[in-house]
């Protein structure tokens, strides 16, 4: 059996996920009080970091009816939880200065590793971990996924068979599996049937957990409210969004590739064309792209106004192919029939929403507690859409693997519910593929 680690936790850690110290098995979880000091600061925000400072707090008043928290108290019949004042180390460390939080905590660290004990340092902090390796501490980041951005579920494949088989796609609209073909693929997993020595041909379909095999996309010549896809990608979220046997789309792609356009386009086209839903709610994260303005004058729909401008871009684009059309209905009479609705996501909690196509903009900007929230909003009827760029991510406290969206697509990825695909080709412009590639 290998020997006993103690990890240490830092604030930002418990923000991001205030039930972390339950996933370090039968180690022991180590918080300095400083840690304590600095969530206390947090408990009145009215945000997610707010939230769950308050969540921690319950969390560690209900472990004290188990003993001293600074003796140690057990976590669950496993690990042990122990909370401390400073501990300096035994040694003097040149450069060290006390009177910096982070400093701090480092001081508890070697303390503790002068003491004998095995210490990790857990922190979402990239200069603590740099300043922990500086001082010979191993120090890593708090981790939800065990996968990296490279191994990500893609949501399409190629997949190669002999003539005979294609043929028989072309003229069945059915391609049956045999059992072992099956356990390679996932539910709505999206296929590009390439016939063997022969790339020229080939066919686009979706593999139908129900019925075993692969069945053929959605046909979209008219295109969806004005919108034809550009590309074999755009075709596979199409075929996602318009089936009403998905109740859970993800789309992430880099700036250009045409999520937040496709999403509302098959939005409106679901609820408005085809009746299938009683509105569409579209959504997103309200956090600022560099230096934040502060507080915007005007009602709450004027300040909302530049964060969900982006969605109105895109909506006003959508109306703008229906007038070329010749139909007359703008936005802003759906918004005022109820059947159009932009709104932030920081009123959701507690909320229930049926028989609704809902699009959640930004999503890599959402932790994944936040993203659960979302989900389980949904009540009878409701399609969800979660749309993002997980390479751009404007959340302190998130990266490429351990935001919201990532989290969502790796956990749901084996639901017969749920697909997912990434768009990689950008149709925006000329210059906006250019510049998503080279700068």
């Amino acid at each position: 059996m290998s020997a006993s680690k103690t990890f240490i936790l830092d604030t930002n850690v418990l923000l991001f996920d205030p039930l972390s110290i339950n996933k370090f098995g039968n180690n022991k979880v180590f918080i300095p009080l400083v840690v304590v000091e600095e969530l206390d600061r947090f408990k009145k925000d009215q945000n997610e970091n707010g939230r769950n400072a308050r969540h921690f707090a319950r969390l560690v008043d209900d472990l004290r009816q188990e003993g001293s928290l600074v003796k140690g108290v057990s976590i669950n019949g496993r690990g042990t939880l122990q909370i401390s004042i400073l501990r300096e180390p035994a040694t003097t460390h040149t450069g060290i200065d006390l009177s910096i939080n982070d400093n701090l905590i480092l001081a508890n660290v070697l303390s503790l590793k002068e003491g004998g004990e095995d210490v990790v340092l857990i922190t979402k902090d990239i200069n603590l971990r740099l300043k922990a390796d500086a001082l010979g501490v191993d120090a890593q980041d708090y981790e939800t996924s065990e996968i990296s951005i490279e191994e990500l579920y893609q949501g399409h494949r190629v997949f190669e068979v002999d003539a005979s088989r294609l043929s028989e796609f072309e003229s069945n609209r059915f391609l049956n599996l045999t059992e072992e073909e099956k356990k390679s693929f996932y539910p709505n997993e999206y296929i590009i049937l390439n016939e063997e020595n022969n790339p020229q041909r080939r066919q686009l379909g979706r593999y139908y957990e129900k019925k075993g095999g692969i069945v053929p996309l959605i046909k979209t010549r008219e295109g969806v409210w004005g919108v034809h896809p550009k590309n074999v990608e755009q075709q596979f979220a199409f075929d996602a969004l318009l089936n009403n046997e998905v109740n859970l789309v993800s789309l992430v792609g880099k700036a250009g590739t045409g999520k937040t356009l496709l999403a509302i386009a098959a939005g409106l086209e679901s609820t408005i064309g085809q009746q299938k839903f009683s509105r569409v709610l579209v959504s997103r994260p309200i956090i600022p792209m560099g230096r934040d303005l502060g507080f915007l004058p005007g009602d709450v729909n004027e300040k909302l106004g530049p964060w969900m401008q982006p969605i109105f871009d895109n909506i006003d684009f959508l109306f703008g192919n229906q007038r070329s059309n010749n139909e007359a209905t703008t936005w802003d009479e759906l918004i005022n029939q109820g059947l159009l609705h932009v709104e932030p996501l920081t009123y959701i909690r507690g909320r229930s929403l049926p028989n609704q196509y809902m699009i959640v903009d930004e999503a890599q900007n959402l932790t994944p507690h936040e993203i659960k929230t979302i989900i389980t909003r949904a009540g009878e009827g409701t399609k969800i859409v979660l749309t993002g760029d997980s390479e751009q991510i404007d959340n302190p406290y998130l990266d490429a693997i351990n935001n919201g969206l990532v989290y969502c697509i790796d956990r749901l990825k084996g639901e017969d519910i749920v697909a997912h695909t990434k768009l990689k080709q950008g149709e925006r412009s000329r210059l906006s593929e250019i510049a998503s590639e080279l700068l």
